[in-house]
C-alpha cells in the first residue's frame, strides 16, 4: 500500500467532469458498473492512547536485515492485519459502502490497540483504501453502496507495537461475471508464483518480472507498472522497490528482510489516471483491475509470508 506510483504512470491533467465525460470507445471487458467518486466522510477518529507512527523521514539507504526481536514485532503486526482483512472479507456485501467497510476495520484495528497507518498518510482521509472495480489502486472509501457484480480490493496496514503490518485482498460482490472471477483469480496466482521463487540470493528484479508478468501473459492480463511493493517494518515504506514488471532494479534477497510484493492486473491498458483527490487511482479505458498483497520475510532457505 501506498510506495507510490513510479515514473512509468500516466501524467494528465484531467477535472473529475472532463475525466468521466471524455469520449471513450470501451472494449467489452465483461458485465459491471464503472465507479466514479462519491461522498467522502469525516475521518474517524483515534484514541489518544494509540501511539502513532513517526512524522521522521526514513533515512534507510539499503534494505533492512531485521533480528529475530523485530522479526517477531513483525510477525505480531501481520497477524493484526490479517485479521482485519479475513474480518472485513465476511462483512462485505451488496449494499454496503466502502465507507462502511472503512469504519468497521477502523474499530477493529483500535480494539487492539494498533493505528490504522494510512490515516492521514501525507494527507490520506481514511483508515483502509477500498477500490473497485476500474479502480485500480488507493480507492478512498465514500458513500457509494457496493453493487451485485462489483470486485474490490481492501488495503490493510496497521501499526501495532511500533511495527508495520500490510496486505491486500480481493473479494467477490454477489453474482460477479467470468471475466472479473478471471482476473482475480489470475492476480492472486501471479502473486502467488512471485513469492515461490523468493530466497536468499534471488535477484529482485528477476522474481517480479519473471513471474508475474508470465502469469499475465499466459492468462490474457496486462500488469500494471506503476505501482509498487515495498520494504516494511517500524516504517511503512522503504527499500528496496519491488516492481512487478520488467525492470533493472539491482540487489538481492538477504534473509532477515521483509517487503510486501502486490501486483495489480488489468483486463485492458495499464494506463492509469490519478484523479483530483491525489489518490483514486483509476484505468483510462475503464477496464477492472485487481491487486493481492503479502508481506513477506525472507527466510534462511526460503520466504515466509507473515500476512498468510
Amino acid at each position: 500500500m501506498f510506495k507510490g506510483i513510479n515514473r512509468l504512470v500516466q501524467k494528465r491533467n484531467f477535472s473529475l467532469n472532463d475525466f468521466w465525460k471524455r469520449p471513450l470507445k470501451r472494449k467489452n471487458f465483461g458485465s459491471y458498473n464503472v465507479v466514479q467518486p462519491g461522498y467522502v466522510s469525516e475521518e474517524c477518529i483515534v484514541p489518544d492512547h494509540i501511539k502513532r507512527p513517526s512524522d521522521t523521514p526514513l533515512n534507510l539507504n539499503k534494505p533492512e536485515i531485521k533480528s529475530p526481536a523485530q522479526i517477531q514485532h513483525m510477525r505480531e503486526s501481520c497477524r493484526l492485519a490479517r485479521l482485519v482483512l479475513d474480518s472485513i472479507g465476511k462483512y462485505i456485501k451488496i449494499g454496503r459502502t466502502t465507507d462502511e467497510i472503512d469504519s468497521f476495520a477502523h474499530n477493529i484495528i483500535i480494539e487492539n490497540n494498533a493505528y490504522p497507518s494510512p490515516l492521514n498518510y501525507k494527507g490520506f482521509p481514511k483508515s483502509v483504501c477500498t477500490s473497485v472495480n476500474n479502480v485500480a489502486c488507493h480507492g478512498i472509501p465514500d458513500d457509494r453502496p457496493l453493487q451485485d457484480g462489483d470486485i474490490i480490493n481492501v488495503d490493510i496496514t496497521v501499526y501495532y507495537n511500533g511495527y508495520h503490518g500490510d496486505c491486500s485482498a480481493m473479494f467477490l460482490v454477489g453474482n460477479v461475471d467470468q471475466p472479473g472471477r478471471d482476473l482475480v483469480k489470475a492476480t492472486e496466482q501471479a502473486l502467488d508464483q512471485a513469492i515461490s521463487i523468493c530466497k536468499p540470493g534471488q535477484y529482485f528484479y528477476f522474481t517480479l518480472r519473471n513471474e508475474v508478468e508470465l502469469v499475465a501473459r499466459k492468462t490474457g492480463f496486462t500488469v500494471v507498472p506503476c505501482f509498487t511493493g515495498h520494504g516494511i517494518g517500524t516504517y511503512f515504506h522503504g527499500p528496496p522497490d519491488i516492481y512487478h514488471c520488467y525492470n533493472d532494479y539491482p540487489g538481492k534477497m538477504q534473509a532477515g528482510m521483509t517487503f510486501t510484493i502486490e501486483p495489480v492486473l488489468a483486463q485492458g491498458s495499464q494506463e492509469i489516471v490519478i484523479l483530483e483527490d491525489g489518490w483514486t487511482a483509476v484505468t483510462l479505458d475503464n477496464g477492472r483491475t485487481a491487486q493481492c498483497e503479502h508481506t513477506i520475510l525472507i527466510t534462511q532457505d526460503g520466504a515466509s509470508i507473515l500476512t498468510e
